[in-house]
């Protein structure tokens, strides 16, 4: 009887550890979904060698700089762009869905909403869509994305960050870290 009790709590043991395995940092015991970044993500201050403006980035994403001067930060399935240009005017919702025209036949393209919102860098104009994002160049798969769009103006300075990542994924908070950092330079 003994030995059966000792290898009872054994099974619940590993069952509870094993119950702890793969949950997401929130706590809740949720799966993690697929493009999902960690709760714990550290994020680190960006500015464009270009200047005019700062952002944080999570840390240790790969990034890749355009000839054009926008710069990409992806880390497996999630992509932030960056790019900034000379503007006369600032954007807004009616330039925001003009904008979105050249994308519409995109594959796996699915119209969402265009408002503007307010972030501590003021105000911005955002586009919500879905899109697919470009083949994995080793398996072929095409996963269609969940693309966040955020165009700031100030001083002549127009600044699009560009979110994406799989559909469904839980960015909320991350992707607000983002965009709530963003904040003009001298």
């Amino acid at each position: 009887m003994r030995r059966y009790r000792i290898g009872l709590l054994w099974v619940l043991l590993m069952a509870a550890v094993t119950a702890g395995c793969g949950t997401s940092g929130g706590g809740g015991g949720e799966p993690n979904s697929i493009g999902d970044i960690p709760d714990d993500q550290v994020f680190v201050l960006y500015a464009p060698p270009q200047g005019g403006y700062n952002v944080k980035i999570p840390e240790g994403w790969t990034s890749t700089q355009r000839a054009d001067g926008a710069v990409s930060f992806t880390d497996k399935l999630n992509t932030i762009l960056l790019e900034s240009k000379a503007a006369a005017a600032a954007p807004d919702e009616t330039t925001a869905r003009a904008g979105l025209a050249a994308i519409k036949t995109s594959p796996g393209y699915a119209e969402g909403a265009v408002s503007t919102v307010a972030r501590p860098a003021g105000p911005a104009v955002l586009a919500t869509y879905r899109i697919d994002a470009p083949a994995d160049a080793v398996t072929g798969k095409i996963i269609n994305d969940d693309v966040e769009r955020y165009q700031f103006f100030h001083a002549g300075l127009l600044v699009t960050v560009t979110l994406s990542g799989p559909h469904g994924a839980d960015n909320v908070d991350p992707w607000r870290t983002v965009t709530d950092s963003l904040a003009w330079a001298p």
